[in-house]
């Protein structure tokens, strides 16, 4: 898939501190490379100068200077990592927080296409390697850039031939920097984000289908899976590393070139140029030291690779504009649901899912529906009936504004386009097929709906669902349901997940196919427990292939290619 390249722009401008955050931590960096390349200098100028046994008054400015760059030196390295992790980090949990904030407009509807091992991926290692940008990337080119620079305008002070030398080897260190790296490792680099998200993928998906898994002895077969993925990211990996050793051994052998060449280039001619013994072995270890703060350069060409890799795939995992079939520009939540009155009321309202042309929507047939008209009243009870692929959970999602419609869709009167999607879900709220239960406590997981309820209130919504008693059998409300529920069947996860419902304090109530996952036989008797739950005033939406139970509905309706039809 294609990425925008302004969208890959922006997310690497978020990862990038501002200029007056991170410039501290350039100019320790750059405090370290001088004192590192003048502490070099100096005791290679102080030892020759030494041999030739002169006066103590002659080298002691010099012995005070090599102590003064030996101190300076560790202490520019501390600023220098301080200040550049501290504007780093801080970015980065800015940009962390911001793609949360992005995400959350396009949940749930909109991440149909984005695997959860890869959501995850996204969020803490591709997050994580754009710290890179700053600290591997941005600060080394900067601070051997501007050392390159310092080092051979003071080598042309000694001998311009020097630096022509120096610098003409500093040249082509960056172009082999560049064209070995790319050449070597870069379809390495690039892979080793996509294959670390296929490895997560690979291995959470065994994790969480273990029981299905074994139960069809399919475990070799979701191993042989996870191996593969593990073993093309290691080959990636492995490839990536040995790039970056060949470019690094080839920039460091380049440095001993530098420094015979300027060796051959000014011995011959050094009484004539006014050269001793001391200043020629300055220009001979001064590449060096040079090429010691250029080390970092091809690391960070390579690391540029990886870095641009993963702000691919965070581009392209967060569009920079919401889908139009997900609701934008919703005015700002006030925490007041607003007033249920008369009640819903639906005309012409036509939806589909993000991506449904292109066959991604939610498992629901092609994800639409198409201008259904639809009524409900307060207290009342309706069962919406239709084969698989009829639109029903695309309606069910339409209702609670996680996908947007048009026609007109309104409750107690108001056009809902006119209230924040949060607020409305105050008023409406939506059990799905699959509940999701947090790996906490029963009595947590109730919390989450009114985190003020008392002990006494969540065992009486336990008693009108029908788990009081198996959960007094497990110990009470601190018994736990495992990771997604493991330990609790599907109808005691419906149960749950409407006790938390009723909890909520909901007038509209949507059952989206509460009984998918249950035994046929008890199916009846699930359903019928339901309903009796829901308080009278509450009205209630019942999605379902079965029947309900006699007398326990109002209207029956039924939705065929995206239609509610005749009966």
């Amino acid at each position: 898939m294609s990425v925008d390249r302004a969208a890959v722009r922006a997310v690497l401008r978020s990862a990038q501190p501002p200029a007056r955050r991170f410039a501290p931590a350039v100019l320790a960096g750059f405090g370290t490379a001088v004192s590192s390349v003048a502490l070099l200098a100096a005791s290679a100028w102080l030892i020759t100068r030494a041999a030739e046994r002169p006066e103590l008054m002659y080298l002691s400015a010099v012995i005070v200077a090599v102590r003064a760059f030996a101190l300076g030196r560790g202490v520019f390295r501390y600023l220098e990592r301080v200040a550049g992790h501290d504007a780093a980090l801080g970015r980065l949990a800015a940009v962390r927080a911001g793609l949360v904030r992005r995400l959350v407009p396009l949940a749930p509807d909109g991440l149909g296409r984005t695997g959860r091992g890869a959501l995850l991926s996204n969020l803490v290692d591709d997050v994580d390697q754009l710290q890179d940008l700053p600290l591997r990337i941005v600060q080394p080119l900067a601070v051997a850039g501007l050392t390159a620079l310092g080092a051979v305008a003071f080598t042309a002070v000694l001998s311009p031939v020097a630096a022509l030398i120096l610098l003409g080897c500093l040249v082509v260190g960056f172009v082999l920097a560049v064209g070995l790296g790319a050449a070597a490792g870069a379809r390495a680099e690039r892979a080793v984000a996509p294959l670390r998200s296929q490895l997560a993928d690979a291995l959470l998906d065994q994790l969480v289908a273990l029981d299905v898994l074994t139960a069809y002895a399919a475990t070799d077969a979701a191993a042989r899976g996870v191996r593969a993925a593990d073993e093309a990211l290691r080959r990636a990996t492995t490839r990536r590393a040995a790039a970056q050793g060949l470019t690094a051994g080839a920039v460091s052998l380049l440095a001993g070139v530098a420094s015979l060449l300027i060796l051959l280039a000014c011995l011959p001619a050094g009484h004539t140029a006014g050269l001793g013994g001391p200043e020629l072995a300055v220009l001979v270890l001064v590449p060096m030291a040079v090429f010691e703060v250029f080390g970092p350069v091809p690391l960070a060409l390579s690391s540029w690779r990886q870095v641009r890799a993963a702000a691919q795939r965070i581009a392209q995992t967060v569009p920079q504009a919401i889908p139009t079939q997900l609701p934008q520009n919703e005015p700002e939540p006030t925490g007041a649901a607003p007033a249920l009155g008369d009640g819903i009321v639906l005309r012409g309202v036509s939806a589909a899912w993000p991506h449904a042309a292109d066959g991604d929507g939610d498992g629901d047939g092609d994800g639409r529906i198409v201008d259904v008209d639809l009524r409900i009243r307060p207290g009342e009870r309706l069962l919406l009936t239709g084969p698989s692929g009829a639109g029903k959970t695309t309606l069910a999602h339409v209702l609670v504004r996680f996908l947007e419609c048009t026609g007109t869709y309104r409750i107690g009167g108001v056009d809902v386009h006119g209230i924040a999607g949060d607020d409305l879900r105050r008023r409406i709220g939506l059990c799905e097929q699959t509940p999701y239960l947090f790996h906490e406590s029963i009595r947590q997981n109730l919390l989450f709906a009114h985190e003020d309820a008392t002990d006494d209130e969540l065992w009486a919504v336990l008693d009108r669902v029908g788990l009081a008693d198996w959960v007094h059998g497990r110990g009470g409300l601190d018994a736990g349901v495992g990771e997604r529920g493991g330990l609790v069947s599907g109808g005691q996860a419906q149960r749950i997940a409407l006790a938390r419902a009723l909890l909520a304090g909901f007038s509209v109530l949507i059952l989206d196919e509460p009984t998918a996952g249950v035994d046929p036989a008890t199916s009846d008797a699930l359903l019928a427990d339901l309903l009796a739950a829901v308080g009278p005033d509450q009205a209630v939406l019942l999605i379902s292939h079965v029947e309900a139970p006699a007398g326990r509905i109002d209207r029956v309706l039924r939705m065929d290619a995206g239609r509610i039809v005749p009966t």
